[in-house]
This record gives C-alpha cells, structure tokens and sequence, in this order.
C-alpha cells in the first residue's frame, strides 16, 4: 500500500534525491513520536530513504511502529538512564527532558559516528527542537541540523518569552493564583493563566530546557513546523523576524498521507465500531492524551459531566490517567446504568479514525497539539481542558483566536462540564463555533494542495534538504 503510492507520488523534480538518507531523533514521548514520524513519511514520500534513531530504554513499546514503517530503518542507541533517573522520571515526566539532554550524548555521538561513517549518503539530521544536545553531536561531524517544532508556533513564541516572563515576575506561576485572570500586557491575547504551566519538582532544569532549544534551534540549519500559515500568520510572521533561520510551516503533517498509526498503545477498534451505531453529529468524543493526569474526584466530575449532558460519549481512559486508581473500578454502579449504552470507555483510541467518524460531533481534549490539528483537519469542534505547558497556550487559541471551541475553566465541575457541552451541542454559540470550524478546515484543506502554503513550502524543503 506505501509503496504503491508513493510510487504515484513521486514526482520528476523529486527523482534526484532518492538514495539520500535522512536520521530522524525523536524525544520517546507520544506527542513528539507522531509528529516525527509523520514528517519522516513526508520526505520519505519525497524520495529520501529514512533512519529513525530510538533510544532503548522505550525499545520494548515500539514493536508497533517497527510493524507499521516497514519502509524505515531503525537504529537503536543506550539513552543513558540509570535505575534512579527512571524511577525519578516515573514520578516526574517532565524531569525526562532534562535528563535526556545530559545522559544521551556520548551514546547518540557514538551512534552518529557510526552511522555516518557506514553510509556516505546521509546528507542530515532532523530532531525534535527539545533535543538541543544533539546540535553540538551534529556539528562535531559536520552534519546539518534542522529541527522539528512538535508543537505550534504560538507556544514557541511563549517558550522564547520565558526569560521577558520571569524578569517580569510572570513566572513562576506558585503564588500567582489572585492575578490568574490578568492580561500579560506584553503577550496578547494571553492571560497570566494561559502561560505555560509545568507540574514537575525541576522548574528550573525545565526552563534551562526550554532555554537550550531556543539557543540551538536560531542557531541550526532550519526549522520545520507542523502548522500552516492560515492558521498561525501572525505568530509564524513574529517567528520569521526573531528566527534568523529558513523556516517551513509544512503542516498539517498527518493530512499529507493515507493514515499510519505510531501510536505507543494498542488501540481499542470496537471504537469505531460503536460510533457506526450512533447519528451524525451526536457523539462527545473524550481523551486527555498520552500523559496528563487527574486526581479522582476530578474523574468522578468528569463522568456526572458526561452523564448530565444527556449526550452520547466515547470516552478515553488511559490507564495512568487516574491517580490512586488502576482503571475505572472507582465508577459507581448508578452512574454505568444511567449511561448504558449512551457512553462507551476504552484505554486507548485510534484518534484520527475517530474525530473523522461522522458520528462525532465535538472533541473533549487537554488541548495537545496534535490533538488540535486533527480537530481542525476533521472540522470537530472543541472542549479544551488544558493540563500543563503548552496545553494553556494553545486552549487559549482555540477559544479565544480561532473561537473554534469553548475552554473549561474554573475546574473540573460536572455544572462546569454540562454547561460547556450543551453550549457546544445544542446553543446557537455551538452552532456558529461549528460554522467557524468548517471554515478552518476548509483552510487546512486547501493548504495542501498544489499552489497552497503548505504544499509550497514542503517543496522549499525538500529542495533546500536535497541542496546539502
């Protein structure tokens, strides 16, 4: 199936660019795996044979992807974390970041060293904009550097303001809660609750973190984007003028190709299956992702939320997502009988499969980016609750920017929550943020076609990449 249409795909002005080897490095999180692998297709697609460099550590979840990319060759490298590392990072996720800038350099230069001294056809490395380490590793062989923006630019411009947000007294946010409501003056349309919100120990690792991609990310060989200029002109215009480096807004990654799971967790398909059972339009589609976490009073809110609204639900619950709890043996008898066959509870979707299915009508999300595009590309409006860093940020967008959802504020309260679906569902709010979504995805549509933002910026990219 890949190769059939990649072979239509390929185009004249392609063909001298096949045998070039591109090595891809993701940071081994969900929400950065995807949108890597997404773009290795992209260029794959192109004609550039492909290189993934994994580290071992999550080696064992990624039989999966191995299966569905059979066309890429894998690599496997030693992260570097101890025993103690990993039990730090099962507690705090976020410390992950930094520790992986540190103890993965002497294994990813080995494993650079050789695999450009085994083949003299690669010609650079794409990695994830967090991994500012391997700037350094790369220059040490000469090898350009271009970097992935996982997320969307508007938070990225956030993340560069932190040292302008610190010395304002913006940040940290502990003991910011009265002014929670507050313009930042500095950063419209942003309030002081919408600036990025880390939950973890290390808040000043994190920020050296953050600090190191944007030092290294200026000073590589280019950054590739997973967004589009309709949907973020302004913040990719500011991008351009404090970025002195080609930039190439190429997104909506996963629209460029047939559908192709990366996903880390078996997907639960009776999703679909229960969705083909369901009207148009009706269903309240609900996963916080891949690493947030509530508390259990908050999931019991959630589900008298979902059960009050009186509407269809299919939701995501991950195991992890609940502290305290393994899965969903907190939930009352009284609240599955009320929705017995109304709701359905999986651990794991296939998200793209789902916000296409005609049956769903709005997208109950932490506001992740992935989560976002593919809410926009599918024309499904949004619910945003928003859990840490740029969850905030692009929640704010999505409400207040584009108004193509509403953002659950002021806490998980199930009035909170049935208020905001039914505004969603039924109000005439919900029906012109539905109108504004369709022209949102109509934009994400065309943006892909020949003479479309995206479509030309991608040719920019692979003739500057071929170039090297």
């Amino acid at each position: 199936m890949h190769e059939i249409y990649m072979s239509k795909n390929l185009s004249m002005e392609d063909e001298g660019i096949k045998g070039k080897r591109l090595l891809f490095f993701p940071l081994p999180l969900q929400g950065h795996i995807t949108p890597i692998l997404q773009l290795a297709n992209i260029l794959h697609l192109k004609g550039f044979s492909i290189t993934i460099i994994l580290a071992d550590n999550f080696s064992t979840t990624f039989d999966n992807i191995r299966a569905n990319y059979p066309h890429f060759t894998f690599h496997t490298i030693f992260d570097g974390l101890s025993e103690d590392d990993k039990a730090k990072t099962d507690i705090d996720a976020l410390f992950l970041l930094s520790l992986f800038n540190q103890r993965c350099v002497s294994h990813f230069t080995e494993a650079l060293r050789e695999l450009v001294l085994e083949d003299s056809n690669i010609v650079c490395l794409l990695s994830d904009s967090i991994l500012h380490f391997t700037k350094a590793v790369a220059d040490s062989f000469k090898l350009p550097r271009l970097v992935l923006r996982t997320g969307g630019v508007c938070s990225l411009l956030v993340f560069a303001a932190i040292p302008l947000l610190i010395n304002k007294a913006y940040l940290p946010l502990q003991g910011m809660e009265s002014v929670q409501e507050e313009a930042v003056e500095e950063l419209p349309p942003y309030r002081v609750k919408d600036l990025p919100l880390f939950k973890t120990c290390y808040v000043d690792a994190l920020y050296q973190v953050i600090e190191g991609m944007i030092r290294e990310t200026k000073a590589s060989s280019g950054l590739i984007l997973n967004s589009f200029e309709q949907l973020e002109q302004f913040s990719i215009s500011k991008l351009r003028g404090d970025f002195p480096i080609p930039i190439f807004p190429i997104g909506p990654f996963h629209s460029h190709f047939p559908a192709s799971s990366s996903s880390l967790m078996s997907q639960d398909q009776t999703s679909i299956s229960w969705l083909d059972t369901k009207p148009p339009k009706s269903v309240i589609y609900v996963s916080f992702g891949s690493i947030a976490a509530i508390e259990i009073n908050e999931f019991l809110e959630v589900a008298w939320g979902l059960a009050n609204s009186s509407h269809p639900f299919l939701w995501v619950v991950r195991p992890g997502l609940i502290r305290g709890s393994e899965w969903i043996e907190l939930l009352p008898r009284e609240f599955l009988e009320r929705v017995d066959g109304r709701g359905h509870i999986v651990k794991w979707a296939p998200q793209q499969q789902v916000l296409a299915h005609p049956a769903v009508g709005a997208f109950w999300t932490h506001s992740g980016w992935n989560s976002t595009l593919e809410s926009i590309c599918e024309g499904v409006p949004m619910i945003c609750m928003p859990c840490f860093g740029d969850q905030m940020v692009n929640a704010r967008h999505v409400s207040h920017v584009w108004k193509v959802g509403v953002q659950l504020e002021n806490g998980l309260k199930r009035t909170n929550i049935e208020n905001a679906l039914r505004t969603l569902m039924e109000d005439e709010e919900g029906k012109q943020i539905k109108e504004r979504m369709l022209a949102l995805k109509e934009k994400a549509n065309l943006c892909l076609k020949p003479g479309g933002s995206s479509y030309e910026s991608l040719r920019s990219l692979t003739s500057y990449i071929s170039s090297f």
